[in-house]
């Protein structure tokens, strides 16, 4: 391969490292989005039924109101799991540190009520199924720190595109 052969290539090899630059921004974009501003999740399972149906649906959540601690009670929350980490549950927060909050632990079975005062950098989430849910009843109150996020948007199916409220439908 002689000199001549390589300055042929040089303007292939601009055009490749511009179009791997353009690339490598975009996705450090969509990182920097997906991890402060904004992301999708799949709701699944039965625990926030009505607001969310069985099969699931695609819905947006951003990730600012956490950080400038702005939630709110009502609020659908994206929490990490605080049995399985690996996993993140969609719950509805239900009581901030100083809360306090009446539940009952197992409606149906029995309707003993219980009350707790939600400690300080806690929150207290439930799903909106009452009776199938492993939520805050269960585990306790969660760790500010385990909430990922605020849904507000439900993107699919689009029979139910909207906003997501903070009472249960």
């Amino acid at each position: 391969m002689g000199l001549g052969n390589l300055k042929q290539l040089t303007p292939f090899v601009k055009e490749a490292f511009q179009q791997t630059l353009l690339v490598a921004k975009f996705l450090c974009g969509l990182h920097v989005t997906n991890t402060y501003l904004c992301t999708f999740a799949l709701t699944q399972g039965p625990s926030m039924l009505p607001t969310f149906n069985l099969t699931g649906d695609l819905v947006l959540a951003e990730r600012l109101s956490t950080r400038f601690e702005k939630m709110q009670r009502g609020d659908v929350v994206l929490v990490r799991s605080p049995e399985n980490p690996r996993k993140i549950v969609i719950k509805r927060l239900i009581g901030v540190g100083g809360d306090t909050v009446k539940y009952v632990a197992g409606p149906g079975n029995n309707d003993k009520e219980h009350t707790i005062v939600v400690p300080d950098g806690h929150v207290w989430i439930e799903g909106d199924n009452k009776f199938n849910t492993t939520d805050s009843r269960k585990f306790g109150p969660v760790p500010y720190g385990l909430v990922q996020g605020r849904v507000f948007w439900i993107v699919w199916p689009p029979e139910d595109f909207g906003s997501v409220g903070r009472e249960v439908q």
